[in-house]
């Protein structure tokens, strides 16, 4: 079989502003950012770095800091010509496919794609319409579909490569609904990573040191280990196999769907099981919470968009250590980044999905992908931004509290205007659609926010202007939701509004 489409040399990768690039080209000159929805980004970023950990591991933070973003793009540059053979889309040994499972029942390309209407899913505008990929298409959907694909009966799991193994039939020896991708997880994991001013600088960033994956990377018990894409499994269980579910490389770029490419559709098998949250096991991007009774994670969320959730992932700032959630990512690299960068930025996204019972997972109209880029400047940063950062989320979500209890109360009155004491549900629709849109108006000050956490009288002052912004939105909301034309509405509106003096009168001197 001929050898093409060579992922290294053709342009396969959306970046923004300039379209697609190959992956040398990423290691040789400067873009700006990762273009594609949130889970192209981070399926794509998770590849450039399995790439970068298997090209060249720093020994310590030193050698990091030594190698630099320049030193790394070179190592990576002489591993991919050093493994050309490994990176063809088609041919003897296709990029990260397996030959063995064309037997399997294909799939057309739409039917791993998130919002794509299949079947008989209902068509809503032209982008649920499934086209005919390009071969820089199919690329990319294949490097997303081996982390990010989902649960269900699409995965012909009567292919099974191994004899004695088991996983993916059910208690009736049957096909087993096939397991989503480890960086799906359930409902949709969000996950973060540092930014810098060009893609090859984010890699430099993110990259792990020897040091780290010894003493932090404890859920990894095979260590770096090997990128698929060096060594292929031979099924499901063969040790290669075991290796990868065990390994950092193998994480970054799991194998969770043995895959065969064809013109118009896919030969779809379930790969390569991994461990879940449940387990203890996340990517390094997930921020988990292993402290209580159960292990939580951070879910991607559209109606609590991901900035909100930095005083979250960047919980190791506080005083005494440790936070409740533990992004390795962040924790690992944020303090090393400001070391030696003024500004850098924080990037968490991901897919929201629904889950029936049976474990078949797809996307709804309340479902979406989440994404948040959040600027933070390098010499603020510390336990005192930390504590005056958490104190302003803290105090926001107080309002929100206090305005959907407004809003609700108005409705309630002026839709029922009786003594029944069953609040009716379109009075907690209301009080919902209100504080999701105060959210939604504040998210266009929070840059603002995080850069006036301080604790000089500079950064007071600008607190305080962006309390009295969000307070104005608070109201604004209020009074979109809450008429006053009648009498009744003029008394109920007058009655319920929200007070935010206490709020103001903390930053004004």
């Amino acid at each position: 079989m001929e050898n093409r489409y060579n992922l290294i040399d053709e342009p396969w990768i959306p970046v923004a502003d300039v379209g697609k690039v190959s992956l040398s080209d990423i290691f040789s000159a400067r873009y700006r950012a990762l273009g594609g929805n949130p889970v192209e980004k981070i399926a794509v970023l998770n590849l450039l770095l399995a790439i970068a950990q298997a090209a060249y591991t720093p020994r310590d933070n030193e050698d990091w800091e030594s190698l630099g973003e320049q030193g790394l793009s070179e190592k990576c540059l002489e591993y991919l010509e050093r493994w050309r053979e490994r990176f063809f889309l088609y041919g003897d040994k296709p990029f990260l496919q397996m030959p063995a499972i064309a037997t399997a029942r294909t799939q057309p390309y739409g039917g791993v794609i998130p919002f794509i209407s299949s079947g008989n899913t209902t068509v809503l505008n032209q982008s649920n319409v499934e086209k005919t990929l390009e071969d820089a298409e199919k690329a990319l959907v294949l490097i997303t579909l081996m982390n990010f694909s989902l649960g269900g009966k699409k995965p012909d799991n009567y292919i099974v490569l191994s004899d004695s193994y088991h996983g993916k039939t059910n208690d009736k020896e049957k096909p087993a609904t096939a397991k989503p991708g480890p960086s799906v997880g359930s409902k949709g994991l969000l996950h973060s990573f540092i930014i810098g001013s060009s893609i090859s600088q984010t890699v430099w960033l993110n990259t792990f040191t020897e040091v780290e994956l010894k003493e932090v990377l404890h859920q990894f018990p095979s260590g770096l280990g090997t990128p698929p894409w060096q060594v292929m499994p031979r099924s499901e269980n063969c040790p290669i196999a075991q290796s990868l579910s065990e390994s950092l490389c193998g994480r970054l770029v799991g194998l969770s769907r043995f895959c065969l490419l064809k013109d118009n559709s896919l030969h779809l098998s379930e790969g390569i099981p991994s461990r879940s949250y449940e387990e203890g096991v996340v990517d390094p991007s997930v921020a988990m919470n292993t402290e209580g009774k159960e292990i939580r994670v951070v879910w991607a969320n559209p109606d609590k968009r991901p900035w909100r959730e930095l005083s979250t992932l960047l919980s190791f700032f506080q005083h005494g250590g440790g936070g409740e959630y533990r992004c390795l990512r962040l924790a690992c690299h944020v303090e090393r980044t400001a070391r030696i960068l003024p500004q850098f930025s924080i990037l968490s996204g991901g897919l929201q999905v629904s889950r029936h019972a049976t474990g078949e997972q797809y996307v709804t109209g309340t479902n979406d992908y989440v994404e948040s880029l959040v600027r933070l400047d390098s010499s603020q940063l510390g336990a005192i931004w930390f504590a005056q950062l958490r104190l302003e989320m803290h105090l926001m979500e107080k309002i929100e509290k206090m305005l959907y209890s407004s809003v609700l109360r108005y409705v309630y009155v002026s839709k029922n205007g009786s003594k029944n004491k069953k609040i009716p549900k379109i009075a907690k629709k209301i009080a919902g659609g209100a504080t999701s849109e105060f959210w939604q108006l504040c998210e266009r000050n929070f840059q603002s926010l995080v850069g006036s956490c301080d604790a000089n009288e500079e950064a007071r002052l600008a607190r305080y202007a962006c309390r009295k912004k969000f307070a104005d939105y608070a109201r604004s909301v209020y009074n979109q939701h809450c008429p006053k034309e009648t009498a009744r509405q003029m008394q109920s509106w007058a009655k319920n509004m929200p007070k935010f003096g206490w709020y103001l009168k903390q930053e004004a001197s």
